[in-house]
């Protein structure tokens, strides 16, 4: 049986990013996984109850998914709401279904609260980035889950041959 992958539901054309938007990536080795039935598709945010679109949301005070397991940070939106219980459920719930499907690889997108798997915002809501992770990647990798960032398609298919 060929691993299952888990991939963010933006990446695969599904509009459910904050402002409305996909994030859809097109590669070759992506639609063969399409056609192989070996995708299993997730919106931690949507599958923790956020609706589309919703406020954008960051990790505050330059903090990471790490530090939100550990309770060491929070994700806060734009409007200064914490939303931090809602984004480890959305983690929860993505290592679940990762389980669920036998998945030992995760597709992600880069830069979210959520899936940023290289960087994420610094949460001042001013575009800057910095190295880390988000709540469901760091939950993923702490659960022996391999992530990429949709950058990394390459690099995800050379691991799985």
């Amino acid at each position: 049986m060929d691993d299952k992958i888990l991939v963010s539901a933006c990446l695969l054309g599904r509009p459910v990013r904050y402002n409305g938007s996909a994030k859809t990536v097109t590669h070759p080795a992506l639609e063969q996984w399409r056609r192989e039935g070996r995708l299993v598709s997730i919106c931690p945010e949507l599958t923790a109850g956020f609706s589309v679109p919703r406020p954008p949301a960051e990790i505050a005070a330059g903090q990471s998914g790490e530090a939100v397991l550990a309770d060491g940070a929070r994700v806060v939106e734009a409007t200064g709401a914490d939303v931090t219980d809602l984004y480890v459920a959305g983690a929860r719930a993505a290592l679940d279904l990762a389980r669920e499907h036998g998945c030992r690889f995760a597709l992600l997108i880069d830069g979210s609260p959520s899936c940023g798997s290289g960087f994420i915002y610094d949460g001042a809501f001013a575009g800057r980035k910095h190295v880390g992770a988000g709540v469901t990647a760091a939950l993923l990798r702490q659960e022996g889950i391999e992530v990429f960032a949709e950058t990394e398609i390459d690099a995800l298919q050379a691991r799985l041959s």
